[in-house]
């Protein structure tokens, strides 16, 4: 089947549409009216144009994986948005922990680890901890609110959240010297890496793919009510010196212990200066975490050289265990 692309002109706007060779409308085009954050993306222009239609239709993975997507979405937006709000961020933002790891814990080659991508020295600027025992990064709350703090920073410089998204992409500094070199304000018309310079419009497209899934001929749809399980918190003000003796006095194991508090990456939890951790403990034994292992530990350690199996081959997991065993290890 041969598509060809017709591009209509009008002085204001043009929108793409797309016909196959009996000349019938397929219906994909770019939306009318979008905006980030609410600061509304100016579609007159050829080239705001072009770059987001290489976004929102040269991606052949949409349908693909869109529904694994939108499972993760309903499982993590509930935790972010709250958050978001709280800190004054707009809700938008939470499409940025898409971009940056597809909603998991993931490590980048670079040392940028969890939700939200973070390095080590960014995150501890932010106030998290990253050591050889705590990884505060692999805390979705912390790690979104260091986030915030770096996406308001941004905005106080920017006095745009837009920028303030593409300053999280290629940092502050970045923005600030493409502003000074080609005198303009705009994201949209700065000339930036190839990276930063399709950020936003990579946001866009996930936007719209979560808000209205049927534009890209999608039937999933963000579903509400599937809540992180439940769980009490223990508050600790001293040293850990042995956590699979800590889960096992609080009636669980290792595995589930880290399922719900992934960034004790350690044997132990050192504590010298008293600092005050809040622990997550299940209140249901019974509860499946495979889906929630997948999402929050990263495939290896941040030093490259511990796989993640082997980090727990001390507790109800060994090497060599599938996450249907895992789920399986958790109904009995």
């Amino acid at each position: 089947m041969i598509f060809i692309r017709l591009v209509v002109f009008s002085p204001f706007n043009y929108i793409y549409d797309y016909t196959n060779s009996n000349f019938k409308v397929l219906g994909l085009n770019i939306p009318l009216n979008l905006n980030f954050a609410g600061e509304k993306v100016p579609l007159n222009d050829f080239e705001i144009k072009e770059n987001l239609e290489k976004e929102f239709f040269t991606n052949k993975t949409w349908k693909r994986s869109s529904l694994h997507l939108f499972q993760k979405a309903q499982r993590w937006f509930p935790i972010i948005e709250p958050i978001l709000r709280q800190q004054g961020v707009p809700d938008d933002f939470k499409y940025v922990a898409i971009i940056e790891s597809h909603l998991s814990n993931v490590v980048s080659p670079m040392g940028a680890a969890g939700f939200w991508q973070l390095m080590p020295n960014t995150a501890q600027h932010y106030g998290l901890k990253v050591n050889n025992d705590i990884d505060e990064r692999l805390d979705i709350q912390k790690a979104t609110i260091a986030a915030c703090k770096h996406f308001k920073d941004a905005f106080r410089y920017f006095k745009s959240w837009t920028l303030s998204a593409a300053a999280y992409n290629v940092g502050i500094g970045g923005i600030q010297n493409a502003m000074k070199k080609q005198k303009s304000n705009s994201y949209y018309d700065l000339l930036l890496n190839k990276e930063t310079g399709s950020f936003i419009y990579r946001i866009l497209a996930y936007k719209t793919l979560l808000t209205d899934p049927e534009h890209f001929g999608v039937k999933s749809k963000i579903k509400k009510g599937n809540l992180f399980p439940a769980f009490k918190i223990v508050k600790v003000d001293s040293s850990i010196t042995n956590l699979k003796a800590f889960a096992k006095y609080y009636h669980t194991d290792l595995i589930t212990l880290r399922t719900f508090n992934p960034w004790l990456i350690g044997d132990e939890l050192p504590n010298p200066n008293n600092d005050r951790y809040e622990i997550k403990i299940p209140k249901n034994k019974q509860v499946d975490l495979s889906v929630y292992f997948n999402d929050v530990f990263p495939q290896e350690r941040i030093n490259d050289t511990i796989s993640v199996h082997k980090m727990y081959s001390d507790s109800s997991v060994i090497n060599n265990d599938t996450l249907s065993e895992i789920k399986q290890n958790h109904k009995n």
